[in-house]
């Protein structure tokens, strides 16, 4: 329909805004609309072919299995008070500080990045500590942002803590053997540095004592039930990611089978439960898995690789630095995904594996704690926090992000240099 020349340019043109516009979102129109609009028209326009699109949305079918799965049991672990108790027992233990307060919710939203994902925690658990905060009568901003910052932060200490993993490493997903030790003392430096950066930039809203009460919500049979059924996948994660097998599909059936278990117990319709899965984002994914195939097809990762390969030329640290900041910063332009779709495939393209391919997916996982455009979690963070009438715009998100993400980034490069130093030597 075109010809090769002006393909080569309204393609990345058509992808670009397409991506702009997801950021932006004018008039309020979800994201979905934005993505899965350019890439029908990448299709309508002949600019890809029709077998190139279906063939790039079957590539992200592990990632939509996983997705489903978590979002199923994030809202059954809702439904049933589970968030409910974490931020309730959180207030009750403060026993009246707000800095002890700060450190609870922060270390409940660890657990549940990385047990449950990242999109858990900005989705469900935000919601959950802001209505505990609002009758606890206390500052909500400084227990919003550990939220937020968590949600990142914490995300690659195992390969279930965020979509983005199963991205950025696809089917080269490390045994978690080798996960662990790539990412065990990254991850643990990336969540300390993080606290101590939101500690110290809210230290003028941990004064007040907390004034409020927050009733207890105790943990019913049925909750407990689901509790158990979370311990249960967890447990068939780790097999499977121990046994180097994909992700997707034994969180869904996990999922699954947990659901109709409780829901059998509690004598209640999990249809509701299907409903409340937030299937456009599913719809965001498969077409943002369109647009990188797009772009990739006219062979625009031969520039990544480019500069893939000049990195690579440079000693070990300083080119792993390079990589780790360029990452994390470019996540802020073009959002997480997309970037973990183009970094994944330059780096199996490339074949790049090691201490390079490590600070990667530390740049693409920790970086979007600079901007809310940073990352999806943080997207749905701040529309959880809009639906409760409270809004973070981007220069008050940013004044905190600028130092907690590179702060956090440098610490947990610099620990993924010693451990690949350690462990080469």
């Amino acid at each position: 329909m075109f010809s090769s020349t002006f393909s080569h340019i309204l393609l990345p043109l058509i992808v670009a805004i397409s991506i702009l516009l997801m950021l932006i979102r004018p008039r309020g129109i979800p994201e979905v609309y934005w993505i899965g609009g350019g890439a029908l028209l990448l299709v309508l326009l002949r600019l890809i072919p029709l077998q190139l699109a279906g063939r790039a949305i079957a590539e992200g079918l592990d990632v939509y299995l996983f997705l489903i799965g978590m979002m199923l049991l994030s809202e059954l672990a809702r439904e049933h008070g589970v968030f409910d108790w974490l931020s309730s027992a959180a207030v009750r233990s403060a026993d009246g500080s707000s800095a002890r307060l700060f450190t609870l919710v922060y270390a409940i939203g660890t657990v549940v990045t990385i047990f449950m994902s990242n999109d858990a925690t900005a989705v469900v658990l935000t919601p959950a500590i802001l209505t505990a905060v609002r009758k606890a009568k206390v500052a909500p901003l400084p227990h919003l942002f550990a939220c937020a910052m968590i949600a990142n932060a914490a995300s690659f200490v195992l390969p279930i803590s965020n979509p983005a993993n199963l991205v950025v490493f696809h089917d080269d997903m490390p045994p978690l053997g080798r996960w662990l030790l790539s990412f065990g003392v990254p991850s643990i430096l990336s969540i300390t540095a993080t606290y101590l950066v939101l500690r110290y930039l809210f230290r003028k809203d941990f004064g007040a004592r907390i004034e409020g009460t927050v009733e207890p919500h105790p943990l019913n049979g049925n909750s407990k039930m689901v509790l158990i059924g979370l311990g249960l996948m967890v447990a068939v994660l780790l097999t499977a990611s121990s046994l180097d097998k994909d992700l997707g599909l034994p969180t869904c059936l996990a999922a699954l089978a947990i659901t109709a278990a409780v829901s059998i117990k509690a004598r209640s319709n999990p249809m509701h439960l299907v409903r409340e899965i937030s299937w456009s984002t599913l719809a965001l994914v498969a077409g943002l898995f369109i647009l990188v195939d797009a772009v990739e097809s006219i062979g625009a990762l031969q520039l990544t690789q480019a500069a893939l390969h000049s990195v690579q030329r440079l000693t070990p640290s300083l080119g792993a630095l390079i990589t780790g900041f360029a990452v994390g910063i470019a996540n802020n332009l073009v959002n997480n995904l997309p970037l973990g779709l183009i970094a994944g495939s330059t780096l199996h393209a490339a074949h790049t594996r090691g201490l390079i391919a490590d600070v990667v997916l530390i740049g693409v996982d920790l970086g979007p704690n600079l901007s809310i455009t940073g990352s999806l979690a943080t997207i749905l963070w701040l529309l959880a926090l809009r639906k409760e009438k409270l809004d973070v715009g981007f220069w008050p998100f940013l004044k905190i992000g600028a130092v907690a993400m590179p702060v956090a980034l440098l610490a947990s490069i610099g620990g993924a240099i010693l451990i690949h130093t350690f462990t080469h030597t």
